[in-house]
């Protein structure tokens, strides 16, 4: 599996994502009306228009997920037994229909779990970033991570 294992996360490390993503109008508008996100902000081209901003927003829980989904493939995929929670999501500046949106993940915290010996929890600290290196995301993540020095030796 490529993600990491418990052992091979070091507080501070700081992992750049290579995959990249372009958020498209098809993107937002998709998952806005899959999750009954009718807000205008985000559906709404004339009435965006007249706010703040000028034209719609990218949904904040799409954003949310795409940056978790850009970091897991190189930290958590196939080496989690799950997330334990979210906090501390800011998204600091708004992202837009064409956007594209980098990642970069530092570890934040590592402990040892207090009730599974074969896993242990690390605390991430994610950020989207986008093409004009403004902070769109930013967000901590705790997970329970599978321990390599629990596996079999056919399953490591």
């Amino acid at each position: 599996m490529p993600g990491l294992y418990f052992e091979e996360f070091e507080k501070g490390q700081v992992i750049d994502h290579e995959v990249r993503r372009t958020v498209t109008e098809a993107d937002n508008m998709l998952f806005s009306t899959m999750t009954l996100n009718m807000a205008p902000l985000h559906l709404d081209a004339e009435y965006s228009a007249h706010s703040i901003h000028g034209q719609r927003l990218v949904n904040s829980l799409f954003l949310l997920g795409l940056v978790c989904g850009i970091s897991m493939h190189e930290t958590t995929y196939g080496t989690t037994l799950g997330n334990l929670g979210f906090t501390e999501t800011k998204f600091p500046k708004p992202t837009f229909h064409g956007d594209t949106i980098r990642v970069r993940t530092e570890i934040v915290d590592k402990r040892e779990s207090k009730s599974r010996d074969d896993s242990g929890i690390v605390t991430f600290r994610h950020q989207g970033i986008n093409q004009r290196d403004e902070v769109v995301c930013d967000t901590l993540r705790v997970g329970l991570m599978i321990k390599k020095s629990s596996l079999s030796d056919e399953d490591a």
